[in-house]
């Protein structure tokens, strides 16, 4: 039988053995042309304008065929004022009623659809970026990009799209204002520029340059370039964002509805295309949407995502990981406590990049909430670009206010490339981090994260190790699980073979193992052990799974695992079955489903969860799921369940209205969240936003939820 080591050498073997060519045609750079004409923004690049600039055109398939030109041609043309940057695109379809768009909602699912993006890096540094996305209707999304494989999906720029369609094709217009993006303050630009359009009928990926499999877009490396772009600058470095506020909160004991009414903003200083200033003064993020209520079936605290715009710009110069939601900075740590909303009197961030040298400095202060006091919380990072995609950097961090002192200091690198073994992808990274409380030093309180990640599609092989002891206090970050000692190895691959027979790849996941121990007493604590047995990809977008789960976990304490059931303290080992099916989302019904059933600690498991989605129309889009467990351990059963539905219609690209409903028998809650977004210009929004709940469910009256509160708020963006 062949043992793990052979079996990664043989996998090492064959991924050297694929011959992959230099992922670059020619042209593989695009000269942006000088506009000397006002053009109609219609999403009908037909102008003489547009027929004179200079086009590019050789889209090479990633998907299906790989290397392949692509089988439905594609036109970019780039132009510019001195306000923006324009792109004209050409997205011809020998047969028009074979293409999918489905949602005109802002962050449309891309992946779901047609779509055509735009990764551009003002810098051109191999690190940093914005991901520019479009579908047929118009809809748009974004994200940032921050190294080859971070993306931000929830940011959101300030910029515009628009299209139109005939029987040869679908066609854009998009613009850029060059306030939202960062640059170098020199005269003569070169960026790094890259293309990739979604053919779903064809589940056809293809792209400009760097098709690669083993890249993905935001590999700014692999890029064309832009050039031809000369003295730009912004024209208008301010921008005023002030937001005025009304709404009403009911109150739980009596009844009584408190109106409450808010006005604040933020001003934005571009110091230069590269630096930004930002204040900020009575902060409110009522427009946010509600959090999705997670089951939690384990005795760690569960990590949820930000989703307040406010902290989502330039995110990524304030990260710094222990792990992959391990942080030293959660945002989500200001202007909340214990999931409830903190006033943030104001503050000031900092951020962009200067030469080599990128920069994020944030300092917010919080008002008093009950017993927690005024709170000062501060944020200093600093990154220094290496060689062509490599970083050493630092963070500071401090949560000061008259009860206490927090500070936490660290160093972290990385060296990246995408030329290891000629054209693979490797990244060595290494970060340390130590805790202050009062300003004093304490025992175990150093933590470290060091990990070799191979990322590449045929074989994907990450090996970890990490640290965290119980004495590491990190009051602004987020650390699921502390006091332990941790190897991880994930080992992935993903052979192409069987394409005849529909098949685009296959999925093994050998081992996906992570080793805890206790780190103030090095004993074994917990093991997971994730195998893929068998897992494909069909080329009609349907997908297949099975594995096998393995955990032991020794408790020193017990918990408690619902309101029926408590684990005792002792040692287990419990095994699992798990079979996934999905298929493509982009069809009218779609449908996911997850089931999996064996041992949980010294009981039995039955877990089920379910999606179903249907694309009625252009405008209306619904998606519910499920998810139930099983537990039965001994005489005690109980049935642990989740449902929530969306509802989204959008009446054009810039109305559209939310309905978000979920039920949660772990927390006896039951919510509803409806959401009114316009977007009268861009850069503008109005928000009105209503939501109701019941807590506890078992005691409620229909027509009195105990959760109630209501709000519009208009924010309005100034420039000058």
């Amino acid at each position: 039988m062949m043992n793990r080591a052979s079996f990664v050498g043989l996998t090492l073997f064959l991924s050297l053995s694929v011959n992959l060519q230099a992922q670059r045609s020619m042209p593989d750079s695009l000269k942006a042309s000088r506009m000397t004409e006002t053009l109609r923004f219609n999403g009908k690049p037909d102008e003489a304008f547009w027929q004179s600039a200079e086009h590019i055109s050789n889209f090479t398939q990633r998907e299906q065929d790989f290397g392949q030109p692509s089988t439905e041609r594609t036109e970019v043309a780039i132009g510019y004022d001195q306000q923006a940057i324009w792109i004209a695109v050409w997205c011809y379809q020998k047969d028009m009623s074979k293409v999918i768009a489905k949602s005109m909602q802002r962050d449309f699912d891309m992946e779901a659809e047609d779509n055509f993006q735009v990764m551009i890096s003002p810098f051109n540094d191999n690190r940093n970026g914005y991901l520019f996305i479009i579908n047929p209707l118009g809809a748009r999304a974004d994200l940032l990009v921050a190294g080859n494989e971070e993306f931000n999906p929830d940011w959101n720029g300030v910029w515009d799209a628009k299209t139109s369609k005939d029987d040869k094709g679908w066609y854009a217009e998009i613009i850029i204002p060059y306030s939202a993006l960062k640059f170098k303050n020199e005269a003569n630009q070169e960026w790094a520029l890259n293309f990739e359009r979604y053919i779903s009928c064809n589940n056809e990926q293809v792209r400009w340059q760097g098709w690669s499999r083993d890249q993905n877009i935001g590999n700014i490396s692999m890029a064309g370039r832009l050039n031809g772009l000369s003295n730009i600058y912004y024209d208008q470095r301010f921008e005023l964002k002030p937001y005025a506020l009304g709404g009403w909160n009911r109150d739980d004991e009596g009844g009584k509805v408190k109106p409450n009414g808010k006005i604040g903003g933020d001003l934005n200083w571009n110091i230069s295309p590269n630096l930004k200033l930002n204040i900020t003064a009575n902060t409110d993020f009522a427009q946010v949407e509600a959090d999705r209520v997670q089951v939690n079936l384990t005795r760690f605290d569960l990590y949820y995502p930000e989703k307040r715009e406010f902290f989502l710009e330039g995110a990524d110069f304030y990260t710094f990981k222990l792990g992959q939601t391990s942080k030293i900075f959660y945002t989500r740590k200001i202007g909340l406590e214990n999931r409830e909303p903190v006033n943030v009197l104001g503050g000031v961030r900092l951020f962009g990049k200067v030469g080599k040298n990128n920069i994020g400095l944030l300092s917010l202060q919080t008002a008093e909430n009950g017993t927690v006091p005024t709170t000062n919380n501060s944020v200093f990072r600093y990154r220094r670009d290496i060689g062509t995609q490599s970083y050493i950097g630092g963070i500071v961090t401090s949560k000061y206010n008259r009860d206490k002192f927090n500070l936490v200091v660290g160093l972290d690198g990385s060296y990246t490339t995408s030329k290891f073994l000629k054209n693979k992808n490797l990244i060595i990274f290494g970060a340390v981090a130590e805790s202050f409380d009062q300003g004093m030093s304490r025992n175990d309180n150093v933590s470290y994260r060091c990990y070799i990640d191979f990322p590449n599609d045929l074989i994907d092989n990450y090996i970890a190790t990490s640290s965290i002891p119980a004495g590491f206090n990190a009051e602004l970050g987020y650390f699921g699980r502390q006091n332990f000692d941790a190897i991880s190895w994930n080992l992935n691959l993903s052979p192409r073979i069987f394409q005849k027979y529909g098949f685009q790849k296959f999925e093994f996941n050998p081992w996906e193992l992570v080793v805890y121990r206790t780190h103030n007493t090095g004993e074994l604590e917990s093991i997971s052990d994730e195998t893929r047995l068998l897992g494909f990809q069909l080329k009609s977008g349907g997908k297949f799974e099975y594995n096998i789960k393995y955990n032991y976990d020794r408790l020193d304490h017990e918990f408690e695992l619902t309101d029926q059931i408590l684990i005792p303290a002792g040692k287990y080992q419990f095994l699992q079955h798990e079979i996934g099916i999905e298929t493509y989302e982009g069809r009218k019904i779609w449908g996911q489903i997850v089931g999996s059933i064996g041992k949980y600690y010294e009981g039995d498991i039955k877990s089920m969860e379910l999606a179903v989605g249907l694309n009625i129309s252009s405008h209306l889009n619904i998606k519910a799921d499920y998810e139930l467990n099983y537990l039965k351990f001994g005489s005690h059963k109980d049935l642990v369940q989740q449902l929530a539905a969306y509802i989204n219609y959008a009446f054009t690209t810039r109305l559209d209205l939310a309905l978000f409903s979920q039920w949660n028998t772990e927390d006896d809650l039951a919510l509803m969240n409806f959401r009114i977004h316009w977007i009268p210009r861009i850069g503008s929004d109005f928000y009105f936003v209503f939501n109701n709940g019941y807590e506890p469910v078992h005691q409620a009256e229909l027509m009195h939820p105990n959760i109630s509160s209501g709000a519009a708020k208009l924010v309005w963006r100034f420039t000058f």
